[in-house]
């Protein structure tokens, strides 16, 4: 088989992702809590340690709702703590393989999921379910390339945690360039792939994509930070176009 260059090196891959609050269930020594559950795959035999790691603090609230009602005594003592997706992907590598490794599972919005399901059928699948943790981009313009926004001197490719922010941002640029509206295709890809292709691929794409949390994520986040604290960065609000892409999964040049 071929030998595949890295598409970054760790360093950077945590940089594109150190931004995006994800938040986790912790105990009172905080913790994450974990749920022993059967080993997945063939041969596998035991059981695998596993902490969820939610998308949204809404959901994570409302699993520790639901905790009241089935432990309360266990939920006493667990709150929701808001942990970097850096952090997480740092913590998954270093541990990978270990007896006492911990898996994370990332739990996505239900809303966006229904969301992702949607766009899918749109193109014509078939679609009864989607795996994993949707993230929403945009294509355009004559050559179908990436819509891209400025990020200080870069022209970035942004994928959306929540669609409704893309859509957004496309309803902006379409006002700004009428003449592609027609053009212009939202597609879903799942965050999963994305974690594992920036380890293992070498696609200019990956150089070139930021991931953009949601404004519910950003705000609580936000709301826990003393005044004058460092802030998560935003998107830009300069304008988006299309870059062109000869290629799927191709930037712009």
């Amino acid at each position: 088989g071929k030998m595949s260059a890295l598409a970054l090196p760790e360093p950077q891959i945590l940089e594109k992702l150190r931004s995006v609050p994800v938040f986790t269930i912790t105990d009172a020594q905080g913790a994450p809590l974990v749920a022993s559950v059967p080993k997945q795959g063939q041969g596998q035999t035991g059981n695998a340690s596993v902490a969820g790691i939610f998308i949204s603090q809404k959901d994570a609230q409302a699993f520790v709702d639901q905790l009241k009602t089935r432990n309360p005594q266990l939920a006493a003592t667990v709150r929701v703590m808001p942990v970097s997706l850096g952090e997480i992907y740092q913590i998954t590598q270093a541990n990978k393989g270990k007896p006492e490794e911990v898996q994370f599972a990332f739990v996505p919005a239900p809303q966006q999921v229904q969301s992702a399901k949607t766009v899918l059928q749109q193109t014509g699948q078939q679609v009864n379910e989607f795996n994993g943790v949707p993230l929403f981009l945009a294509r355009g313009g004559a050559e179908n390339g990436y819509l891209t926004i400025q990020r200080g001197q870069q022209e970035v490719i942004p994928l959306f945690f929540n669609k409704e922010d893309l859509q957004g941002m496309v309803d902006r640029f379409k006002q700004q360039q009428p003449n592609v509206t027609a053009t212009i295709k939202i597609e879903v890809v799942n965050l999963e792939s994305v974690l594992e292709a920036l380890r293992t691929e070498n696609d200019p794409f990956l150089t070139q994509m930021i991931l953009i949390p949601s404004r519910e994520s950003l705000e609580f986040v936000r709301s826990l930070q003393p005044a004058g604290a460092g802030q998560n960065p935003q998107v830009s609000p300069a304008p988006a176009r299309p870059a062109p892409a000869p290629a799927p999964a191709r930037p712009a040049r």
